[in-house]
């Protein structure tokens, strides 16, 4: 899926912002709580949005905003109606780091009383111009399902010992399948050179201690919506065609010509293919069980590939 569109969502936002003002948000300005006085909350995307509902158990409503699979959420247009909710909500998570502007010109043209909003990138210290796709890797998400979990306290303080235990539970127990996985595919296969179709892969890769050879600047072009240069690639198709990758991993949400082609080009050649998702699939799927699913193609793929 191309990423021209985010020129027309961020041309949508100021009409959008104009809407929120003149009716979007509640009478009194205020943040407001959530059926049963439970902490309301917005998330961005979805696969923060589970992780928020898991911290928050029944003291919390989490609504999230971009959930289709077959959206790209770099293209997502905001409508009236995301407006309204980023109004309402207490407590609002966002990816920043350039990935979602339209959520962040929502708050920032509509700065609520008693709003508290967690933004990833800086949370987790990417600049401008970053790599945003954070829950790819496994150090930021524990930074933001600590920093989740203390905001809820501050919110909330009767019930910080209940998101305390909550915060516990779900790191050691909720993500231990994920966490195996990671230590296993690390101890398997580490150095293990691998392609990619976007820079999506980058944090991941990083994390499970294997080569990704694709050059940078044609994992952003893509990741980004531009065209990758002709050197680029050039390179990427002499690596699948000379198999120095063992295995290529596709962001089946970002299908380019490319990167269909690279995909089509890398299984004639033997190379096993590995999905990913940018957003939870399914759109139900929990964080950890949507995770678990990716790193088990990625483990499968690196078996096919190098025979163990």
């Amino acid at each position: 899926m191309s990423r021209v569109k985010e020129r027309s969502c961020l041309a949508v936002v100021p009409v959008l912002v104009a809407a929120c003002l003149g009716g979007c948000a509640p009478a009194s300005g205020v943040a407001q709580p959530g059926p049963g006085g439970r902490i309301s909350v917005v998330a961005a995307e979805n696969f923060w949005g589970s992780i928020a509902a898991q911290l928050g158990g029944d003291r919390v409503t989490v609504t999230s905003i971009v959930t289709n699979p077959d959206t790209d959420p770099h293209s997502y247009e905001a409508t009236a109606r995301d407006g309204r909710r980023f109004a309402a909500a207490q407590f609002v998570v966002v990816n920043g780091v350039g990935y979602d502007p339209w959520a962040t010109s929502l708050l920032a043209a509509d700065p609520t009383t008693g709003r508290t909003v967690l933004d990833v990138g800086k949370l987790v210290g990417i600049p401008a111009g970053g790599n945003p796709h954070r829950w790819y890797d496994p150090e930021d998400v524990d930074k933001v399902i600590g920093q989740i979990a203390s905001d809820y306290a501050r919110i909330d303080p009767k019930d910080a010992t209940y998101f305390q235990g909550r915060m516990i539970s779900f790191s050691t127990q909720g993500l231990a399948r994920y966490r195996d996985l990671i230590k296993a595919i690390k101890a398997d296969y580490a150095g293990t050179p691998i392609g990619a179709s976007e820079s999506i892969m980058t944090p991941l890769a990083a994390a499970l201690g294997l080569r990704l050879v694709t050059p940078p600047s044609f994992l952003d072009a893509i990741s980004e919506g531009n065209d990758p240069t002709a050197a680029d690639k050039a390179t990427v198709d002499a690596q699948i065609q000379q198999k120095k990758i063992r295995i290529y991993v596709d962001n089946s949400q970002n299908a380019t010509p490319d990167v269909t082609a690279q995909v089509q080009a890398a299984r004639a050649r033997g190379i096993p293919v590995a999905t990913i998702t940018e957003t939870l699939a399914p759109a139900g799927a929990s964080f950890e069980a949507w995770q678990v699913g990716e790193l088990r193609g990625i483990q499968a793929a690196l078996a096919r590939a190098t025979g163990h």
